[in-house]
């Protein structure tokens, strides 16, 4: 059945690993956070406020919950579902696409950019982590590589996406795997670190739905 909208998910923001990392470097090297200004009062506001009316709502108050991730700069698609229980931070980097649910107790962990497509299932406890440290220096500064889950992609429960991943389209990653690296499309993934253990078939966006 054709979706509602067919519009696909925003890309993921470009961004300049280099120019971030130098950056982030001469933030350690003073001393200083490597967070901006507007950063720090974003997080202060949203883990303060927002995070905890987000989990007040009740379970079916989707609309709401989406809602506010949108007055703190998510681009929030039609019919997405998260549970009240998820944990995101920094959501002006979260990028989500029509008809995709996340889980109870799922982390999305947007240091960098995130963006997930359509159709996307992340199932409960789920992890999304954009964000990691150098180890090459003594001072393990922070770097943000963005994430990348494209359309009808199933991340299953207690999953870990690491920074920098690109899921394809199509693809499963089992529960507890644990992806490090990119995931072709409509592959059907397990382990740490995750392998890919046979094709899925593939259907067209939307396909089987009500």
């Amino acid at each position: 059945m054709t979706p509602e909208t067919d519009h696909p998910p925003a890309p993921a923001p470009t961004v300049d690993h280099e120019d971030a990392f130098g950056l982030e470097q001469q933030f350690v090297a003073r001393g200083d956070s490597p967070y901006t200004r507007n950063e720090k009062i974003g997080r202060i506001l949203w883990n303060y406020l927002g995070q905890k009316l987000f989990r007040l709502t009740f379970h079916n108050w989707y609309g709401v919950r989406n809602g506010l991730l949108r007055l703190f700069g998510a681009k929030i698609g039609t019919h997405v579902r998260l549970r009240p229980t998820v944990l995101v931070e920094q959501p002006w980097n979260l990028s989500i696409g029509d008809h995709s649910s996340v889980g109870d107790y799922a982390s999305l962990y947007c240091l960098g950019p995130v963006s997930i497509g359509r159709f996307v299932s992340i199932s409960q406890r789920a992890h999304v982590c954009a964000g990691t440290h150098d180890l090459t220096h003594p001072q393990l500064p922070l770097v943000r590589p963005p994430i990348m889950v494209h359309d009808q992609v199933w991340i299953a429960a207690d999953a870990f996406v690491g920074p920098g991943v690109t899921v394809g389209e199509g693809a499963v990653l089992g529960a507890r795997g644990c992806a490090f690296k990119d995931l072709s499309a409509w592959g059907i993934y397990g382990g740490n670190p995750a392998k890919k253990l046979r094709d899925r078939p593939r259907f067209e966006v939307g396909e089987g739905r009500a």
